[in-house]
This record gives C-alpha cells, structure tokens and sequence, in this order.
C-alpha cells in the first residue's frame, strides 16, 4: 500500500503509515493479551510489550503509539426546526437529519435489534471483541476478505469521527473516517478501548443509536423512526425495530424506500437473529417474517427548508434571513449557517396559524395568481404594542430553486429587501398619516381649513431644516377626479384623501420634522431616493426630503407599514417587527433573539388617538366607505394609489391588529387603467378596488373570536372647532374623491390616492 499524506499526528482520524493485514491483527491479539481482554489501557508500556510478545516490527508499534488513546464525543449534528407561535411545525433544516434521544426513549425491541445484529456480545466484551478477531485473523490468514470484527464501540467509535469531520468541513476527514483499511480498524480498535473507560454500556449503546446511519439521509433511531414509521422510537415493535437495524449496514442498499426486496431479506436475517438469541418469541418471529415490510411502512418524508412550509413559506424566509443577519447567531453568517443546520435549535416564532390561514385563503382567493390584470398582492399583519408578526401570505406561490416553476417567485412582496428580496413600493396615499401626526404634534387641529385647490407652487413654499432651500421648480400634486376645490377641514381631507389639501398642510410643516415623525413612527425606506439602490439597514437620514414625500413618493414594504400604522393602534407605542420569540438549543439553553426595542414614546398617545378618530371615517364616509368590520369592531385606516395606479393599498387596525394590503405589480411601475380584473372592469384602480375589501374580508376573519376593544378617546384640544367633518364649502361623494392625482416637480410625481 502506499504512503499516506503526512497529517497532523494529533488528530484521532489520522495516521502516517500503513501495515498489512496480519500484522494488523497479530498486533490486536498480542495485546489483548497484554491488556487482559477488558480493554485496561496503558499506553506506552503495554503496547510495546505487546508488540515485542507479536514479533511486530518496531515500525508498527510507533504506528501504534501514533494514535491518540482518548476520544471526546462532541454533540451530534442535529436538525433544526421552526415552530408557529402554537408549536406546531412550519420547516425543519438540516445537514444531517437527526433528533437525539436518551436511551430510555427507545424500545427494548430497537436496542435489542442492533445488538443482535452488529454485536451481540456487546456486554462482554471491552470495546474490542476477541473471538471477532480471531475470527479475522482466521480468515486472513487464509487470504479471504480482510476483516476487523467491529464491535458497537468501534463502529460508534467511526461514526462520531465522521460526523466530527463534517462538521469541520474536513471532507478528507470523512474519507478516513470510513475507508476499508486496516489502519481505520487499528485506529477504532484503540479508541474504543479507550472509550470503553469512560463511557458505560448503555451511554455507547445510546450515542451509537443516535449517531448512526439509517437510511440514504436519515441520522439516529428517533428520526428513523418517524421517517419510516412514524411514530417515535420508544414505540417500535420489533419488526419495525428489525428493518431499521437492518439498514445501517448499507444506508443505501437496505433503505426499505429505496429497495424493499433486499430491506426485507436483511430485515429477516435481523429477526432471525433475534429469535435465535431469545429477544423475541417463536410465534413473534413468524408473525414478523411473514408481514411484507411494505404492510408496515408508513413513511413520512421531511423536506428540508421553508418549502415545507406550504403558504407561510415567506414569513419562514424572513425568519431565516432574521437568523442569518443576527449576531447573536454566530459571528459570520458561516456560522449562522452552521448553528441553524447542525445546531438542533428549536426556533419558536410569532406566526398566528389561524389568521395565516385567513391571509393565505383571502389573498388567493381574491386576487389569484393566474388573475387577468396580471396584479400580484400581499397580507401582513402585525401585533400593536409587541411588533410580532402574526401573518404573512401572498398571491404567488413560492419557489426559491435557481429554475422556478412558471407563475411562482422566491421574492417575498410583504418584506424589505434584507429580509426577502423585495425593493419595496410606492406608499401613495398610505404615508398621508405621518403628514397627519407632524400636523397634530405642532399643536394645529383637524378642524382647520386648508386649501384643496390644485396649486403649481414653487419649491419654495416648503421649508426643510435639515436640507436648505429648494430648487426653482414648481411642484403641485392634482386630485383623482379634478373637482375638489377651495378649502376643507384637514379632518375632511384626511378621509377623502385629498392630495392637495395636503400638499397645501405641508407648506406649514418643516418637512425635516416630518421625516423624523415618520421615522418615530416606523416608516423605513426600502430604496434610496437618490442611487435607487436598495438599503438593506435604512437610517433616518435615508427618508428623503422632498415636497412630493407628503404623498409617499418613497419605497417602503408592506410590513413596515403595518408596524408604522400599529404605533397608531397602540396609542403611540413602535415596535420594530419581530418573527422569533425564543431559541432553545438541544440542552435546553436559550440564545437571545433579536428585540423589537419597543417605544412607547414614537408617538404622543394624544396624537395617536386623534389620528384614529379621523381615519375611522376612512371606513365609513371615506375611501374605504363600506369598509367596516363585522359586528361594528373598531377600526381606522388608510387607502393608498400611487402614480398611474400601479401601487395600491389599504393599511387598517384594531387594537390589536394591524394589517396592510397590498395589490399592484412587483416587477415595475406597470398602470393599470381599463383594467379587465376577473371579469370585472376597474376603469382606474384604487387602493379602495381590491386591497380594501380584501382587507375586510381576512380582518373579519382574523379578528373573529377576539375581544371587542376600543380606542382611546381623541383629544378635543386637537379635534377644535368642536371636530366637525363639515368644514368644506366644497364636498364630493366618497365614491369621486379617492385623491388619484398627477403633478410634476424635480422630486418627482406626487399624485397619490
């Protein structure tokens, strides 16, 4: 044989020279002898007797001596698993799938199976077997199949340095690990002897059952169990025991899913060993041989990843991506990697089954895939007061392989670019609310009259702090319909959405204090305004300042205004969103997950409740007229139309949830006018045509069961004039006022609705 490459001689996996077969097992035999068959280790002093007693060459006892005389077990690679907010399972990863169990979680049939299969003196002997290695040295001798008589220990033994070398990423490691030399035997020999000083019977028996092969990529009795039976390993018969010891053997050979005719004739020779060394009955056994192996499976695949999770596969890749972006995951994203797929973490997260049902089924429902407007459109709801994210569906299916399936995407629409690959889109009309907050927070009311008459004003009636003046150019959004004219009460604007009765409320405003509102409040840009690169940790200083920002000229995702609108429903508390509530490692041990770093100041609580009292009207006068929950719950919200259409929303809440929709299209600013939806013409699509109702729908449903709560009452001082919605000499029907307008500027369109 020839020379190996030089290693490290430290390594338990690794030896410099090579011997021959008998030489090999004379050297076995001569120190069994030495150390009295029991395994009594005393290296350098028993070895070279033993080898001097062997005649072996002096070559071979430094060979020998080469191999480090302990072995530390470290923990086994073990999948990962996330669970929804219920605990029952969304996805499972892992690099080796594999659950650890103790060993009193395993049927006597299963432990008896592998003993009387791979070592049925397992209790006698000391972690090598001597009549095993007679036997060898026998058929050595006499030129047949080299052999090493591997006991549980030794092949305990070769699986933990197995799986020790994966994790390392040591793929040469491996190949040692499970070559067919008589080095490998040596080298087990002598570390089982060694392991069998430290470790009782039953802690070998245990980790051999956890850590070995049992299928093409099934790792330890618990998840082979559930894979081909499924049910847990403490409930195996011994048929079923039988077929899984069986496997081990050759994971790919004997795999009942991959070939049943040759698992069944080795789970025989199992149960044939079984009876004949008295685990189980006569009447057992012929009960067993006789049952098709195929009568008894009842496999249960696990696929690996966020596909599993079926329509909550996004909100799963925000999880992960989560995971692999936090520090308190590991240092590099490696070893996130690492930790998620090896570390047999249990992720619990903030995933309410029932309404990610209720989004999964409207948002399909309502706006399906195949649809004949080509829109696309998502749901995500998030808890006011914690930031949890309680939901997170959309109308494409997912499917993040490198060739998709037609009609499918592995973009997330609801999330930020960081968390899903979304740039985000225009808010329109969904942003009007910070406007709305700035306007309350200097003091001014709702009462107030403002102008709605569509004005080109210079770029010099906004004032910006932060920013300096402005350019020469003229800048002055128009309303949907063309007929909104003189003044209005900043209430009344606020429900019919006006664009330039806004326009005229920000010439009063510092805008810098406005983007700092906003800010507070959760609006977090998903594109810079001035690259229209994507920004994956947003800063205030990225929420542009610019006139047109008042009507939501600025990307942002669906769930960060949902987060941002829940400030609004918590009476000024913003909670950045969260998915992960607690990560529990194999040992019980928790790993601090990432904070929703809760403020309760991001909003004056007074402000807050005059906000929800004018955007109630959204639902009931307003752009959303019609809009109302069942039962007459509480809520407020806002709909939302950008430039020609092509983004549309409604963003709504109760007390205790808050939910945007979002309808239009991902891939660009594509218009949709005359649009032939479903057989149903939309001359110009609002965020009042699809995202509204569709809001209502999965909000009647989500909220169906939970506790009627209402809001705290506005602050009259910030209602003035005693909060009349009358305000106007000029009033347009709710059906003619969504605020669709266009306008130009050197900040870009502003004709938002």
């Amino acid at each position: 044989m020839a020379s190996r490459r030089h290693v490290n001689p430290s390594d338990p996996r690794r030896i410099t020279r090579t011997m021959p077969a008998t030489q090999l097992v004379a050297l076995l035999l001569a120190f069994l002898l030495t150390a009295g068959a029991g395994g009594v280790l005393a290296a350098g002093l028993a070895i070279p007797l033993a080898a001097g007693a062997s005649t072996a060459t002096d070559s071979t006892v430094e060979l020998f001596e080469e191999v480090p005389d302990e072995l530390t077990p470290g923990p086994l690679s073990q999948a990962s698993f996330v669970y929804a907010a219920d605990g029952s399972l969304l996805a499972t990863f892992y690099a080796q799938n594999r659950i650890v169990v103790p060993l009193d979680e395993v049927s006597d049939a299963m432990k008896n199976a592998v003993i009387a299969i791979e070592d049925e003196r397992f209790y006698e002997h000391g972690g090598i077997d001597p009549r095993g290695i007679t036997r060898a040295f026998a058929n050595n001798l006499a030129g047949k199949s080299t052999q090493g008589a591997s006991t549980l220990t030794q092949q305990y033994v070769k699986n933990v340095l197995i799986d020790q070398a994966e994790q390392e990423g040591d793929p040469f490691g491996v190949l040692e690990a499970r070559e067919d030399s008589v080095e490998r035997k040596l080298r087990e020999a002598k570390l089982s002897i060694a392991l069998e000083k430290e470790m009782s019977k039953d802690e070998i028996l245990q980790g051999y059952l956890n850590v070995a092969q049992f299928g093409t990529s099934v790792y330890g009795v618990e998840t082979a169990s559930h894979y081909y039976f499924d049910k847990s390993a403490k409930d195996l018969t011994p048929v079923e025991a039988a077929t899984i010891a069986g496997v081990t053997k050759a994971p790919s050979q004997f795999d009942p899913t991959v070939n049943p005719e040759e698992s069944q004739k080795r789970r025989d020779i199992v149960l044939n060993k079984m009876w004949s060394l008295g685990y189980i009955s006569t009447e057992e056994y012929n009960d067993a041989i006789s049952t098709p192996i195929a009568d008894t499976l009842n496999v249960t695949p696990i696929e690996v990843g966020c596909q599993a999770a079926d329509g909550a596969a996004f909100f799963c890749e925000y999880v992960i991506k989560e995971i692999m972006a936090s520090p308190e995951f590991g240092e590099t994203s490696g070893d996130r990697q690492e930790l998620l797929y090896r570390g047999g973490l249990e992720i619990t997260t903030t995933l309410d089954p029932a309404k990610q049902t209720a989004a999964e089924q409207q948002v399909t429902t309502q706006v399906p895939a195949d649809n004949t407007a080509g829109l696309e459109s998502a749901v995500v709801s998030v808890e006011p007061g914690t930031g949890k994210i309680l939901a997170m569906a959309q109308n494409v299916p997912y499917d993040p392989s490198s060739d998709p399936e037609p009609g499918t995407t592995s973009v997330s629409y609801a999330a930020d670019y960081a968390h899903g690959g979304s740039r985000g889109f225009h808010p329109g009309s969904n942003f009007k609310p910070f406007v709305l907050a700035e306007w309350l927070k200097t003091g001014r009311t709702l009462s107030q009259t403002v102008s709605a008459s569509k004005v080109d004003r210079p770029l010099t009636a906004w004032h910006a702090t932060c920013r300096g003046r402005f350019g020469r150019e003229t800048w002055g959004p128009a309303n949907s319909e063309g007929n909104l004219t003189g003044n209005m009460s900043v209430l009344k604007a606020t429900y019919l959405s006006v664009n330039t009765a806004y326009a005229s409320m920000s010439t009063q405003l510092d805008l810098c204090d406005l983007r700092n509102t906003a800010w507070d409040m959760g609006f977090r840009p998903t594109v810079d305004n001035r690259t229209r690169q994507p920004l994956t940790n947003p800063t205030v200083e990225d929420v542009y300042v610019t006139p047109a920002m008042v009507v939501g000229t600025q990307n942002t995702s669906p769930l960060q205004l949902a987060a941002a609108y829940a400030t609004i429903a918590s009476n000024g508390t913003y909670c950045e969103p969260i998915a992960i509530t607690k990560v529990a490692k194999p040992d019980g041990s928790e790993i601090k997950v990432p904070s929703a770093n809760c403020n309760p100041d991001a909003l004056p609580g007074n402000v807050a409740a005059t906000m929800v009292y004018a955007m109630k009207n959204v639902l009931t006068i307003g752009t959303a007229h019609g809009m109302e929950l069942a039962g007459g719950r509480p809520a407020a919200g806002k709909t939302g139309t950008n430039q020609l259409s092509a983004q549309t929303w409604f963003t709504g809440f109760t007390p205790q949830i808050s939910t945007t929709v979002w309808v239009g299209e991902a891939s660009g600013e594509t218009p949709h006018f005359d649009v032939n939806f479903q057989g149903r013409y939309i001359r110009t699509l609002y965020g009042s045509s699809i995202a509204a109702p569709l809001w209502r729908d999965y909000m009647n449903q989500a909220t169906d069961g939970m506790p009627v709560e209402d809001f705290p009452a506005p602050d009259p001082a910030l209602i003035g004039g005693g909060g009349s919605s009358q305000s106007s000499p000029n009033t347009a029907s709710p059906a003619s006022s969504t605020s669709q307008g266009s306008g130009t500027g050197n900040d870009g369109d502003g004709g938002q609705g």
